[in-house]
């Protein structure tokens, strides 16, 4: 493979994307294991293998859709649906990923493994057919979120929250949603060709349920702060109101609510309120 080939599989690997897996270092922070070295290698690791394992589906998923994605006004830019990566070159590169990912998996346990091949087969599920059927296409980027956060705490061996599986379930079905929507809105304008499974969904009735999901995700964060392994956590929930409120307003704007990861990479709010968090989070659970 040329330079320029494999300059064009690393953009087709969506290394932005990489964003969502940082949610296998939720189970350090929560554990209170920040001043522990092999748990920061061990999640770190997981945190690789998680990147390669979503750029192996990210590859898979553009060689199906290519056809699809050149009618699309984003999508087409794409490295395999404007020609620049061939189809084959892209399968060996998401096969090399899917190995790699297992190989790291495989040093970090049996549990890792499992959630690794099963975190694999939902993502090749969804590609196959699954993002087509309405309301099971939100279930699966649910669970997929799930078993990033069960994942994190399996490879440093810490016990997994309740409230931190229930946020999680809420928060990936915000920003599913979220992404809904903003699709809905630009097929409305005549913008771009949406995919199938939208035509079973209404913009005015995916706007009620953001507004419903971010609310009781909200909610559910708070309850957690108040009743979790510090009360000072509530001095938290600020950053977290500002954030989801925040996105909200973002993706009423263009084509924004399409891909999170350029909000969480691009806007100030919303980088402040991470890092915020982060900060305040880290300092309250090592403090107390």
């Amino acid at each position: 493979m040329t330079v320029a080939r494999l300059r064009y599989a690393l953009l087709a690997m969506r290394p932005r994307q990489w964003t969502k897996n940082l949610l296998l270092f939720a189970g350090l922070i929560f554990a209170r294991e920040l001043d522990h070295r092999t748990a920061w290698v061990r999640a770190t690791a997981a945190f690789v293998a998680y990147c390669a394992a979503s750029s192996a589906s990210y590859l898979l998923n553009d060689v199906r859709d290519a056809e699809h994605d050149r009618r699309h006004e984003l999508k087409r830019h794409r490295p395999v649906a404007a020609g620049l990566l061939r189809e084959r070159d892209a399968l060996g590169v998401a096969a090399l990923l899917a190995v790699v990912a297992c190989v790291i998996g495989a040093r970090l346990g049996a549990s890792s493994v499992a959630l690794l091949g099963t975190f694999l087969a939902a993502q090749l599920a969804y590609s196959l057919g699954l993002k087509r059927i309405v309301g099971v296409d939100l279930a699966v980027i649910a669970g997929l979120f799930v078993v990033r956060a069960v994942a994190g705490a399996v490879a440093v061996h810490v016990f997994i929250s309740g409230w931190l599986i229930a946020c999680t379930i809420l928060l990936s079905a915000f920003l599913g949603l979220s992404k809904r929507r903003a699709e809905l809105e630009q097929v409305r304008l005549g913008a771009t060709a949406g995919r199938t499974v939208l035509e079973h969904y209404r913009v005015e009735v995916v706007e009620r349920f953001v507004i419903a999901t971010a609310t009781i995700a909200f909610t559910a964060y708070v309850i957690y702060a108040v009743l979790g392994p510090t009360p000072w956590m509530v001095v938290t929930t600020p950053l977290v109101a500002v954030g989801l409120h925040r996105y909200v307003r973002l993706t009423h704007r263009g084509t924004l609510g399409e891909s999170p990861e350029e909000i969480l990479l691009t806007d100030p709010v919303i980088i402040g309120s991470v890092l915020g968090w982060v900060a305040s989070a880290a300092i309250v659970l090592v403090a107390t």
